[in-house]
């Protein structure tokens, strides 16, 4: 039953889809009465399939990469929830809903049980993979912003303001936002992979540094922190800032997709 509400959640979220790429065809109006309450509907049924799993198999099974995508993209959906409240604006769903897509319909036709070492059933993994969860959604909550920011901004500059970005929040406000999201990411990553760190040196030694994954995390900490830094001290924002968050963006996929690369990261039983 839990694959099933997820599959059922991942329908709802092409309507989501659907609607965004009506928007970026400037044809979204009608299909956003639509999209709202069924994106809504799938995140209530994806709620209830993530709850059923853990019920029915154990937190453990949470930790499996599959699991871990599909947690990740109700979070990233329940942002742009939060956004649209407060923005009144639908015109992120054109970055946001293709992702959201993505990790749910990867999660929803690839499940299967996966046998974890009983080592790894603590807490201190569980704080480690949800601390990086919410630093994932955040930080690609600001790659959003940055994105946002980048074509308003050259719309403006050529005088080509389409209908989908003149519902936009202003260029300070999305920038503001990039900021604010980047700000709230960076500690949950942060604590997260020191989390993970305790674990690994219990487990693995020294070698865990090693391992592809743990790299490029330590490398997009790197860039998230000159992200910081130079917004701090150089007061880098607009095009410059964007710039940046793309290219932490483009190594935060990297450091997600080397999950399938790591057996350190697997957990599984010997």
């Amino acid at each position: 039953m839990p694959l099933l509400w997820l599959r059922v959640a991942t329908v709802l979220y092409g309507v989501g889809l659907i609607h965004a790429i009506l928007m970026l065809r400037q044809q979204g109006e009608r299909s956003g009465r639509i999209a709202a309450p069924a994106v809504c509907l799938g995140m209530v049924f994806h709620f209830v399939s993530i709850v059923e799993t853990a019920i029915t198999y154990g937190y453990g099974e949470l930790l499996s990469i599959r699991h871990a995508e599909s947690a990740l993209a109700l979070i990233i959906a329940m942002i742009f929830t939060v956004l649209f409240v407060r923005y009144r604006t639908a015109s992120p769903a054109a970055f946001i809903f293709p992702l959201i897509f993505l990790l749910t319909f990867t999660s929803a036709i690839t499940q299967h049980p996966v046998a974890f070492s009983r080592s790894f059933h603590n807490g201190w993994i569980v704080f480690h993979v949800c601390m990086l969860l919410l630093g994932y959604a955040m930080l690609f909550l600001s790659f959003v912003s940055s994105l946002l920011y980048l074509v308003l901004s050259r719309q403006i500059k050529l005088k080509q303001t389409s209908s989908w970005a003149s519902h936009m929040p202003a260029l300070q406000e999305i920038d503001e936002l990039g900021y604010k999201a980047l700000l709230l990411g960076f500690p949950f990553m942060t604590v997260g992979l020191l989390a993970g760190a305790v674990v690994a040196q219990e487990h693995y030694g020294a070698t865990y540094f090693t391992d592809p994954k743990v790299l490029l995390s330590l490398l997009m900490w790197g860039i998230y922190l000159l992200l910081l830094y130079t917004r701090w001290s150089a007061g880098w924002r607009g095009r410059k800032a964007a710039y940046l968050a793309s290219v932490g963006f483009v190594v935060s996929v990297c450091a997600w997709g080397a999950n399938y690369l790591s057996k350190l990261h697997r957990f599984i039983a010997p």
